[in-house]
């Protein structure tokens, strides 16, 4: 189902996206004290105002010099909303000139550190949104959708955090009382857009409220910046997309292999201090014949072991895409694959796909304008 589109990101040099800091410069430009950046951040990213003049702790003559002198709000707004049969939600969100996607998914993104428990007022009581950080993408996997738009650009730290605050917005969430997961999984690799990607997980803890753990970023294995990833102070958790079990198969199907092997991926982790309790995700995607054999999932089982990083894995059934010539696992191979790695010891979980019928799963962000017709023949476990 398609919502009518929503407005458009306002024009102008845009506030949102500016730390206090950098807010108190602006202030400071116009004569103003620094209490009046905090203001204007506790509107922005706190209250989600997207207008001047809805932020009225601001004096009216402020506001109107702000405006004369190009300033905006310029947070990212929804221009189109695609809703599926199981609540998810995918969003085109207009940043400047183009678009790009965003995905709510009440009743989380099946992360077993969760409780599921529905009820509170809006049918949800926690919920993921998954977030883009590159319109397009270099990373060019064989089974991705986003893959077919190419590289177009990087997102600016305020055009990432803005999706977040948009959504938010949009299902009135309350942070203090509603439980909100970020995963950094969307179009995109982050640690191609590395400081941008940073800039806006900060402006996400300090201006809007998210703990860092709450946000988890996917990458594909981009070695420097898991080393980079590796010295931040706070930081949110980590994803590798792993997506095979040996560097063959997985050059076929994800060409990055080629300048970064599961081996150097796996050391650049090894540099991550982990905390207590903290384990890095490894996201595999299960192509029928290709990578959910109970050979690979042996192959697997002896990678990990070797890594000896603190690891669980979550199982991604393939989400079909036009023009991608691969196939979904059978249930059976898809439970198969879990049982040879649950028996070894390793935590091990199925994502339950959401969205499919609006492409709105994983690897099939591609701005599609209409919905889909995918069926999920996978049984939520």
């Amino acid at each position: 189902m398609l919502d009518q589109p929503g407005p458009l990101a306002m024009p102008g040099k845009a506030l949102f996206g500016l730390d206090v800091a950098g807010l108190t410069a602006v202030m400071a430009g116009l004569g103003q004290k620094s209490y009046r950046a905090k203001q204007l951040a506790q509107a922005m990213y706190r209250e989600r105002v997207s207008g001047l003049d809805e932020i009225t702790t601001l004096p009216v003559e402020l506001r109107q010099r702000l405006t004369e002198e190009g300033w905006a709000v310029g947070r990212p707004q929804i221009a189109e909303t695609f809703k599926s049969v199981d609540g998810t939600e995918r969003y085109l969100i207009q940043v400047g000139p183009q678009t790009v996607e965003t995905v709510w998914m009440p009743e989380g993104d099946e992360s077993p550190d969760d409780d599921v428990d529905a009820g509170e007022p809006g049918g949800w009581k926690r919920a993921t949104i998954c977030v883009s950080s590159q319109i397009g993408c270099a990373v060019n996997c064989q089974f991705c959708l986003t893959a077919k738009l190419g590289m177009q650009r990087n997102l600016t730290a305020g055009e990432i955090a803005g999706q977040v605050v948009a959504v938010l917005e949009r299902h009135k969430v309350e942070l203090n009382k509603n439980r909100v997961n970020l995963v950094f999984m969307g179009m995109g690799e982050p640690f191609l857009n590395y400081d941008n990607f940073m800039g806006a997980v900060r402006l996400l803890m300090n201006e809007v409220g998210i703990a860092a753990p709450r946000m988890t970023v996917s990458t594909s294995g981009i070695v420097p910046g898991i080393l980079r990833f590796a010295q931040e102070p706070v930081r949110p958790r980590l994803a590798i997309s792993l997506n095979a079990p040996n560097d063959a198969v997985r050059e076929s199907v994800m060409p990055i292999n080629r300048k970064w092997s599961i081996a150097d991926v796996l050391g650049a982790v090894g540099t991550i201090a982990f905390k207590n309790r903290e384990k890095i995700t490894f996201e595999y995607v299960l192509l029928h014949g290709v990578t959910d054999q109970p050979e690979h999932a042996a192959e697997v089982v002896r990678l990990l072991r070797r890594s000896n990083l603190p690891a669980m894995v979550n199982l991604i059934a393939w989400n079909p895409g036009p023009g991608i010539a691969y196939a979904s696992p059978k249930n059976e191979d898809v439970l198969g694959f879990q049982k040879v790695l649950l028996e070894a010891g390793i935590q091990t979980y199925i994502r339950r796909p959401r969205g499919r019928d609006i492409y709105a799963a994983c690897g099939q962000l591609k701005r599609t304008t209409e919905g889909g017709n995918q069926r999920s023949e996978i049984r939520d476990q």
